[in-house]
């Protein structure tokens, strides 16, 4: 797939609402749904570029900002570990700062209000006031299992408030198609249904079997 092909697949993405790409790959490559932006109007869409964490090690993290490519999205395999983070609001700046569309990650991050003040869209596990170190163990630009998911290098990575979900590059002009429709079928279910009582009624019939 040529770049620029994936850029225009990724913009096209990015309009469509998480729900939506999760219900056309059947929910199997969504994040554990505990992975959130720290600010709720956060969203993300771009290029993965994964990279394997020891937990409480931020080293290889560190590699992985040096060589992803601008519009790319660092996402990180941390392990769940939540004592220690990965990345405070200087870390999270040289992302910003470098080109990246935004951080995901599987563990900790802290400088919550320096990180909400970059308006740089971070999707974590959890907080806390514990640095993490930097012992070096790690890979950077390798597939990854982050929070129950299989990650590789170029798969689409979209957040939004519902959570995140990995397009795997491969499937990813047939699971925009799928998207889209679903977008339309719940549209045009909003506008038969919502805000007219025997619409509504009607609708819960079928589904019921009372119909």
């Amino acid at each position: 797939m040529s770049s620029s092909h994936l850029d225009s697949l990724i913009t096209q993405f990015a309009e469509l609402p998480t729900t939506c790409i999760s219900d056309a790959l059947a929910g199997l490559t969504n994040l554990d749904p505990a992975i959130k932006p720290l600010k709720k109007e956060w969203t993300v869409c771009g290029r993965a570029y994964p990279v394997k964490l020891r937990a409480a090690d931020n080293l290889k993290l560190l590699q992985g900002i040096r060589d992803a490519q601008p519009g790319d999205v660092l996402i990180a395999d941390a392990k769940g570990y939540l004592y220690n983070a990965v990345a405070g609001d200087f870390v999270i700046g040289l992302m910003k700062t470098l080109g990246l569309a935004g951080f995901v990650v599987d563990g900790a991050v802290r400088d919550v209000s320096g990180i909400q003040e970059l308006d740089f869209p971070v999707f974590c596990r959890g907080t806390t006031v514990a640095a993490g170190g930097k012992s070096g163990a790690g890979e950077a630009g390798v597939p990854i299992s982050c929070a129950g998911v299989t990650v590789h290098p170029g798969d689409i990575v979209v957040g939004d408030v519902d959570g995140v979900v990995v397009v795997p590059a491969h499937q990813a002009e047939e699971v925009l198609i799928k998207a889209r429709e679903k977008l339309e079928k719940d549209r045009e279910r909003e506008e038969g249904v919502l805000g007219n009582p025997d619409a509504a009624r009607a609708y819960l019939d079928r589904v019921l079997g009372r119909g």
